[in-house]
Parts: C-alpha cells; structure tokens; sequence
C-alpha cells in the first residue's frame, strides 16, 4: 500500500510530504483547491505522461516520490528487472522528474527507469477510478477492458489479439501475392541478376578497408624499403650508429656516476632511451624481413580493389556496405520466392486462422462464465444504490464475418479482441427490459452503476491501493450514505483513497485530508494538505453540509454524522 507521497513544484503545490495509513481515507476541500492534483502527481510515478505545465510557475522542475509496501508480485516484478532495494527493505520508491522543457526521467528504488517499467509496476500497486469514469463507461472498449480486467482474462485476451494479428497478417500476405503477382515477378529476376552478381564478386566483412590497406603497402614498397634501411642505418647499421654513441655515453657516464652519485639521474634518464633504440631497431629489422618488391601482388590487388569499386558504382552503395547488401538482397530473394508460393500462403493462413480460433475460444468460454458472475454482483450493488428492482446483464454479442474470402482462405472471424463484443446492458427499475448502458438517459443512474462496477471490480483485484477520484459525482442524499459504506467497507481489505465532495462519504473515513489553497506572497497561488483531528473534521464536514457559513446546525449534524 501507499506509504509515503513526496511532491515538489507541482502545479499549484510547492512542497507537500504525506504520510498514510491502512483503511479508508478521505480528501475534502472547496472546487479548485487541488484535490485531483495530488491524484495527477501521485499518477505521474505510475508512468502517466507529463509536459512542461506540471512544473509550478517559476521553477525548473517538479519531482513527485511515492513509497509503497512492496506486496509478493511486485517483489519478484523487481528481482527479475535487478530493480528492487539496495537497502533489501520491503519498500519500493517510485520516482519522477520533470523539467520545465518537458523532459522527465522516471527512477525505481534509486535507479533509472523506462515509463514503461513505471506502469507495469504501477498497476500491481495502484488500480485508479477517475471522476470520469462514467461517461469512458459509454464506449465499448472501456466495457469490455473493465470486464476482462475484473474477470482476470486480460493475459488470455492478449493471447488472443497476437493471434488474431497473426492470421490478419497471413491473409494480407496472400492478398498481397495475388495484387502483386506480376510486380514481384519483375522485383524476383531483378534481385536474382543482383545476386548472381554479388555472388559471383563475394565480398567479405571488412575486405574493402583490408585491400586498400595492402595497396596502399605494396603501391609504396620502394619507398617503405628505403625508408626503412636508412633508419635502420642511422640506428645501428652505419659508423655513426646512434645505438653505438649512446652506449658510449652511458659507459662512460656508469664510470663516472661510481665516482660522483649525482649523475645518476642522467644515468637513469639515458639507459632506458638505449633500450628503446635497441627494440626500436629489432622492430624495423623484423618489418624489413617482410618488405618486398611484388608488382605480381599488386596487380591482383588493383584488379580486386577495380571489381569491388566497380560493383559499388553499378549498384550505387558505399563499397564498404557490398557484404551487407549481399546478405539483404540474398534474403529479399528469399522472401520474394516464399511470397510467390500462394499455396504455402493459403496454408499458413489457414493454419493462423485456426490457431486464433482456438485461443478465441478458450476466451469465450471464460467470459461466458465471468459474464453471469459479474451480472448477478452489480445487480445487487444496484439494489443497495436505490435501484430497487434493477437489474445488470454483460451480454456476449457474436461478431460475424464472411464465411470465405474471394482468394480461397477463410475469413479470420471475430476480431482482435476476441469473438465477440462486450456490452454491458442494464434495466433501472422493474418491469424495464435491459438497454444497452450507452443508451441510459439518466445520468444520476450512469453514476451509480459505474460505481457499483468500479467497487465490485476493485474487490475482486488483487491491487493493494484504490484511488477514486471523485467518482461520487451525480449521487446525493441517501445514496451518498450507501457509498460511504461501500467504500469503508472496501476499506478493511485495502487501503482505499478517495477525493469527495459528499459530507456522507467524508464523515466515513478513518482518515481525513483537507485540501486548502492560499497566496504564495507572489500573487499565485498554493496547495496545501492538512490531516484533520476530530474537532477539525466536525469543522470540514459541517464545511461540506452547509457552505461558506458554518452554523451550530451544520456542527451539531457533522458530529451526528461522525459518530454514526
């Protein structure tokens, strides 16, 4: 669970440190205060994406830490990316930075991280409802993800995408065969003429930096001969060998450095410079060994340096890239020649199409089976949020294709997500038959069912921390009452934040923020987080209940509503 919440320069919010606890906690304040701030900040090192707007006014960066509980998944999450602790507590730190050009690095227990790694991690720890989530409700795949998701088939249904990607991609294979036959006929005999080619020269790895090395040697033999001798003379070989005078000098100066000491410093200067001139000479011997005049080598090195050259210019490339183009053309070919097999395309889309339909499957079954689980849980939330009589349906809508397609193959069926559409169907009260959600006029009941769905989803994850924010939004009065007991009851199983503007549900917490705002001196504007005590929440919920102008009434029907 969320332990810790660090944030520096965000938005409206220039330091803040929190801490939280287990249970049901509450954050309350007036519109615009920055209640959903700390949510957006708090999303931020969960891999949400982040521009240069999230930087307070006048800063360079904003930095956002959380600290979690590190829960058994999560912990083998971070042994296998090398990511977990150096201290080896169970504590994960997740971390974000963001400049103010927009740029932000992300940080995992102290170490670079990828956004990526953010949110894989962060949806082991952190499942957020936003205020919004009602009206996302009214798409199909916002259903459908919601559903799979609660039903735990999201690793199945994933499976079934790659399938279904698979099949679509054996079928455009065959189409693009059969549109492009006489093209890749034309593309197949230039290819083959370029290989021939390139087969017939082989270039090597690293051949055309090699060959102009050894031309470059033998097209300057004489002079590398001659060079060579004369320094090999003046070395060692001539009278006035400079080996022969320095070893001269240091014999004489050996002699006389036992007399006077202080010319060992000279000493020890001259004796390694000899030996280096004697491995100096040893080297340009050996080298001369090896040096000679060969006008039969250089000549096949000339003729090989032209045909490289040539065949770079003939197919317009670097002659450097010859080997790598060879290989690519040689696989291109190959490609082209698997392309013009239309049976073996035929074949491997029939394969593709079966194998999806078999993953297809296995996912339906497994719906079919959630789909009444589901069905029966938010029926009974909607009969606790005064929608007496009620009732919820996930309906399973098959999708249909052609049965065969114009080239021969099988349609794949379905599609991506699987063989059918989710759709989630609702009546609000007796006696009225199931319409699809999108359709329901009533925005206070969308609220409620949404609610109901978010609660009865939550329950049935396995994430330790539940956001929601705001998803109180449409409700009131009694219902509101309901909520609060939903949410505190969800509470004694995980730890449960929630940004509301409804005193029924703040006076259910176990514990309670309120969010204030205030100048910064500066005429702007602040951010800030206080924990209530007891007599401070009587204070925000009377706050809640009754307005700007807090009375005895409101006081005395806040510490009636705090006791129950």
């Amino acid at each position: 669970m969320l332990r810790h919440l660090s944030i520096r320069d965000f938005v409206i919010v220039a330091a803040l440190d929190l801490e939280f606890d287990n249970g049901f906690s509450v954050f309350s304040g007036e519109t615009g205060a920055g209640k959903s701030i700390l949510i957006d900040a708090l999303a931020l090192t969960l891999g949400e994406r982040a521009d240069a707007g999230v930087v307070r006014t006048g800063e360079t960066r904003a930095d956002i830490t959380a600290e979690f509980d590190t829960p058994p998944q999560v912990a083998a999450w971070l042994d296998e990316h090398a990511l977990a602790s150096p201290d080896g507590d169970d504590i994960v730190m997740l971390r974000r930075v963001v400049d103010s050009g927009g740029r932000s690095r992300a940080f995992i227990n102290g170490t670079p991280a990828t956004l990526t790694q953010l949110r894989e991690v962060g949806e082991m720890l952190v499942d957020i409802h936003g205020q919004h989530a009602h009206q996302l409700l009214m798409r199909p795949d916002a259903q459908r993800e919601l559903f799979d998701t609660h039903a735990g088939l999201t690793g199945l249904a994933a499976a079934v995408m790659r399938a279904w990607r698979t099949a679509r991609d054996a079928r455009q294979a065959v189409e693009t065969a059969q549109s492009r036959d006489r093209e890749l006929q034309l593309e197949r005999e230039r290819l083959a003429w370029q290989l021939a080619e390139l087969d017939k020269l082989a270039p090597q790895p690293g051949e055309w930096e090699e060959v102009n090395a050894e031309h470059r040697r033998l097209s300057h033999s004489a002079n590398l001969i001659d060079g060579v001798q004369g320094a090999l003379a003046a070395l060692s070989e001539s009278d006035e060998a400079m080996i022969s005078h320095l070893n001269s000098v240091v014999s004489k100066l050996r002699d006389l450095a036992e007399i006077d000491p202080a010319l060992g410093d000279a000493l020890a200067a001259l004796e390694p410079a000899a030996i280096q001139l004697q491995e100096a000479a040893y080297s340009l011997s050996h080298y001369a060994q090896r040096l000679e005049l060969d006008p039969d080598r250089l000549a096949q090195v000339e003729k090989r340096l032209e045909a490289l050259h040539s065949a770079a210019r003939k197919f317009r490339l670097q002659a450097e890239t010859l080997p790598e183009e060879h290989a690519a053309r040689r696989a291109q070919l190959a490609t082209l020649d698997a392309a013009a097999d239309l049976d073996g395309l035929r074949a491997a889309a029939e394969r593709a199409h079966e194998a999806y339909l078999i993953e297809a499957k296995q996912l339906s079954k497994a719906r079919a089976h959630a789909a009444h689980a589901l069905g029966a849980a938010v029926t009974q939330g909607m009969q606790e949020l005064s929608m007496a009589g009620g009732s919820f349906e996930v309906a399973l809508v098959p999708i249909t294709n052609a049965a065969n397609a114009a080239d021969g193959t099988r349609s794949t069926g379905g599609g991506a997500h699987g063989l059918e559409q989710i759709e989630f169907r609702v009546a609000g009260h007796a006696g009225v038959p199931l319409r699809p959600l999108a359709k329901i006029a009533s925005g206070g009941e969308l609220a409620r069912i949404s609610l109901a769905l978010a609660v009865i989803a939550s329950a049935a994850s396995l994430t330790p921390t539940l956001i929601f924010d705001e998803v109180d939004t449409g409700i009131g009065g009694g219902v509101a009452e309901v909520v609060g007991r939903l949410l505190h009851q969800l509470g004694r199983e995980r730890q449960v934040l929630c940004v509301t503007h409804l005193p029924q549900v703040a006076a259910r917490g176990d514990h309670h923020f309120q969010v204030s705002k205030s100048g910064d001196g500066n005429g702007g504007t602040l951010s800030l987080v206080t924990p209530l005590d007891k007599p401070g929440r009587v204070e925000e919920v009377a706050r809640m209940l009754g307005g700007l102008e807090i009375t005895a009434t409101t006081r005395r029907h806040a510490r009636e509503m705090l006791a129950a």
